[in-house]
């Protein structure tokens, strides 16, 4: 199954791929918003290219558990790609993904919203193992 995973931010959002038959993701891109408007031109593309059975999207929570301020624009944005493609969804805890991913890539900014939504990929397989 192709899955595609969003990493949720007002300026950028990054994207990663990931294919069940392999359990392999790779970071995508990131997707820059302007004037804090999400491109749905270029997410539209990403999706028709892709095609992913399977779309995650990362959900900001505080470190107790709860709701950080950006979740209902992460809300709207979770129910926009739903209204635009058909595929199943879901929410994954993304807490210190972006963390993790500025470990992982010693501070390399172009590439951490990407990476970050590849650690949402690799958490999803994580939780979905057999």
């Amino acid at each position: 199954m192709q899955i595609l995973a969003f990493d949720f931010g007002t300026k950028k959002i990054g994207v990663a791929v990931g294919q069940t038959s392999t359990f392999t993701s790779s970071p995508l891109q990131v997707i820059s918003s302007k004037d804090n408007k999400v491109n749905w031109n270029e997410i539209i593309i990403l999706l028709d290219e892709w095609k992913p059975e399977l779309i995650i999207v990362g959900k900001p929570l505080n470190m107790d558990g709860t709701d950080s301020e950006i979740m209902k624009e992460v809300d709207r944005f979770f129910l926009k790609l739903k209204n635009i493609y058909d595929a199943k969804y879901e929410y994954i805890d993304e807490r210190l993904t972006t963390f993790e991913a500025r470990q992982i890539l010693e501070d390399r900014n172009s590439l951490v919203d990407a990476s970050a939504a590849k650690i949402l990929i690799d958490n999803w397989f994580e939780q979905n193992k057999e």
